[in-house]
């Protein structure tokens, strides 16, 4: 024997709501937990269902003093199903409306685009010039390093991490100066340091050569003195 099949919550919904159309009726939740079983939904699902009945505004709750009633006639859901369609119709006219709309738009790009030899060869040349405009941008970019305003602006790079080197090379010498006279009996141990740390009797001020703005300078000038500065 097949075990009898549970009712979906569609059907319990259903259920439930005939126990307030026939009896037309004010009711507790626990008198319609009772209630529940006779229509074939069992106790614990009542409060689950009779909730989803009233977020659907097919079942109205009031508070009462203290306890919490519930109801539904079969005007108020008549009324409930009259505003869903009216819904329903509203926008179903407002889709209808922006279809039209739409149609009418595309027939109206349509209009000098049809299909003709002269259409094909004017999206042939389009095509063309797209391509050489890609291939121009590209070589731009390779060309990039030459730029007047590219190269000006390493010049002042330069310029500034010329400065920065020298200021620091001051620094240096200041600071070697410092510790000559403060410690003259530590000369052997200071002049170790300084090899150490790569201060060596050639360790002098840098001198700016001209950079001139022409592609035959070396491009790896301007990256070293950029690194020497930040080292």
């Amino acid at each position: 024997m097949s075990k009898k099949r549970g009712l979906s919550l569609e059907e319990k919904r259903e259920k439930i709501l005939q126990i307030f159309y026939d009896s037309q009726d004010f009711f507790l939740l626990k008198e319609l937990e009772k209630m529940g079983p006779k229509k074939g939904v069992i106790t614990q699902s009542v409060k689950d269902v009779i909730q989803s009945l009233v977020d659907d505004d097919l079942v109205a709750k009031d508070k009462i003093g203290i306890s919490v009633y519930f109801w539904s006639l079969p005007s108020c859901a008549g009324n409930q199903l009259r505003s869903v369609r009216q819904k329903l119709e509203s926008d179903l006219q407002g889709s209808n409306k922006k279809l039209a709309e739409l149609v009418d738009q595309c027939e109206a790009l349509k209009q000098g685009r049809e299909e003709s030899e002269e259409r094909t060869e004017a999206l042939a040349q389009l095509k063309d010039i797209e391509k050489k405009h890609k291939e121009l941008k590209n070589e731009m970019v390779q060309f990039a390093d030459n730029d007047p305003a590219t190269l000006e602006a390493m010049r002042a790079a330069i310029e500034v991490a010329h400065q920065s080197a020298n200021r620091w090379t001051d620094n240096i010498f200041t600071l070697r100066q410092w510790c000559s006279n403060n410690f003259p009996q530590a000369k052997e141990q200071l002049e170790h340091l300084y090899t150490e740390a790569g201060i060596t009797e050639d360790f002098d001020y840098l001198e700016l050569s001209s950079f001139p703005l022409s592609s035959s300078h070396d491009p790896e000038t301007p990256k070293q003195l950029l690194v020497e500065d930040q080292a």
